[in-house]
């Protein structure tokens, strides 16, 4: 019998949704076939909060060659992951984690921001309101210094920092928290958490990438950015694909960390 891992190695996966399999598969669309399911992005096998940031992940990429290397390895693991509500909001608040504390640190320090990343980085794990809460006046200030950094910058590299951004799975990650929004426990210091941490990445990937662009112009300014921001994208992928073997492993196994 073929393992679903045998059966990914063939893949390439594409961007958006598809009429038919004949046509193409996104990432989840790729597991709806594993699972052998009818054809779908939103596979009954998954769980949501995984899914979400799949897809999210999967449009975020520029390229096939790019996103079936960083997503396909990932697929198999998916499979009969839609667990309980229980495991669900662990998995978003995992992910909610990440934004804050991997994530929004990474583009601080890429803009230069390092003082405003270390309160970041030196939070306990987000995993409650009570966490998210405490966590709020770090990310505050770093939404602020961000936003002010991004103002200061050069516009002009702004496509490409906001490409660096989504590869980088933050709006992945930011999709994925969002699942466990509609639970109590939640409540109103996840949003927020998970808004200015968000912010204040994609401010300062916007203000390094301003920055790089200054000695350059026209399409030179993209290159420069999009070369600025790139070891930055590729240390965040790895780390994306850490967070979702992790969601994966709820209710499995160890999800430390």
């Amino acid at each position: 019998m073929i393992s679903p891992s045998d059966l990914v190695a063939g893949l390439t996966l594409a961007h958006g949704a598809h009429q038919r399999r004949e046509d193409g598969m996104c990432a989840m669309e790729a597991v709806a076939w594993l699972a052998g399911e009818p054809h779908s992005d939103h596979p009954a096998c998954a769980s949501p909060a995984i899914a979400d940031f799949l897809r999210s992940w999967n449009d975020g990429l520029a390229d096939d060659e790019t996103r079936t290397r960083l997503l396909t390895p990932l697929l198999p693991l998916t499979l009969g992951t839609r667990t309980t509500e229980a495991d669900e909001r662990i998995r978003s608040w995992l992910a909610l984690d990440w934004l804050v504390r991997v994530h929004t640190p990474a583009w601080l320090r890429v803009a230069g921001l390092d003082a405003e990343a270390l309160p970041l980085e030196a939070l306990a794990p987000l995993t409650d309101s009570a966490n998210a809460s405490a966590a709020q006046p770090a990310l505050d200030a770093a939404r602020t210094r961000a936003a002010a950094a991004w103002a200061a910058a050069w516009a002009a590299a702004w496509a490409a920092a906001w490409a660096a951004a989504w590869a980088a799975a933050g709006d992945a990650a930011w999709a994925a928290a969002g699942d466990a929004a509609r639970d109590a426990a939640w409540a109103a210091a996840g949003d927020a958490a998970r808004d200015a941490a968000w912010a204040a990445a994609r401010d300062a990937a916007w203000a390094a990438a301003g920055d790089a662009a200054w000695a350059a112009a026209g399409a030179a300014a993209g290159a420069a950015a999009r070369e600025r921001l790139a070891p930055t994208v590729r240390a965040l992928q790895a780390r994306a694909q850490d967070l979702v073997r992790r969601m994966c492993a709820v209710g499995r196994g160890d999800v430390a960390a």
